[in-house]
Parts: C-alpha cells; structure tokens; sequence
C-alpha cells in the first residue's frame, strides 16, 4: 500500500539514494530537497515505510499551483505512485490552476500527464542543453 505524508528532515538521504541528480553529488538539488521539506512543501510516497517517490508543491509559478519536482524511485515506476502524488497535489492546491513541467525526453512523465489530463502550454527552451521544458497545465477544482 503506498502511503503519503509531509516530508520530514530524516527523508533528505533516502530521497537523496534514488534521485539521480542528487546521487551524483549535485548540492543544489540536496539543498533544493532541503529548504523544501524546511518550507513544508515536499511530500514522500512510502511502501512499507521506506521512501519510494516524493514531490515538490508550492505557489510560486505566478501565484499558481506549480508541481516543480516529482520523482520516484527507478525500481518503482509504472505502479502508481507518481499518479497517487499528483492527485494529491491535486487535492490540496488552493488555486484554479495547476501547472507542471518536463524535459521533452521525458516521456514517462507526458504519458502520465496526458493520463491525468494536463494538456501542453507552452515550451521552454535553453534550460537544458538541446531538451525543451513542456509546460504543463490543468484546471483543478478550488478547495477554499
């Protein structure tokens, strides 16, 4: 059963295990997963416990919901995680609508975007080297 809760400071290493950017010793994404979890707005996915996917949710996409990080653990992709994050997300945003994005070679995100129907609005280019960011975006219903 996978289980979601408000991260806390003793999940920083086992996100930090299975995130690949932060494998490779990158310290913006150790401090990113920090000040999120500090800020309140990182959520982890557990599966008996252990840390299997988290996500980062804020309001600082022009006052919007924004999905700025989800990610999960390599050996637990396609089994509903990443769905179970985003419809919580989903739950809690405050604002009308919710936006994400990804790397244009990221096709298991889009599938699972166009799945939970968030439609294309508009790209981003020169983040990363020749892979475009895909703005996401859908229209969540108000929870106030």
């Amino acid at each position: 059963m996978i289980n979601l809760r408000r991260a806390n400071n003793e999940d920083i290493q086992p996100i930090c295990s299975f995130d690949q950017i932060a494998v490779n010793n990158e310290e913006n994404r150790r401090d990113f997963i920090a000040k999120s979890i500090e800020s309140g707005v990182c959520f982890v996915a557990e599966i008996d416990g252990k840390v299997v996917g988290y996500t980062v949710f804020d309001y600082t996409f022009y006052s919007n919901g924004m999905i700025d990080m989800l990610y999960i653990h390599p050996e637990h992709r396609r089994q509903g995680i990443g769905t179970k994050l985003v419809k919580h997300v989903e739950l809690i945003c405050k604002t009308e609508k919710l936006f994400t994005s990804t790397n244009q070679s990221n096709l298991l995100m889009q599938g699972l975007l166009n799945k939970l129907g968030y439609v294309p609005s508009g790209v981003i280019d020169n983040l990363d080297e020749d892979d475009p960011e895909i703005v996401y975006f859908k229209r969540v219903k108000k929870n106030r």
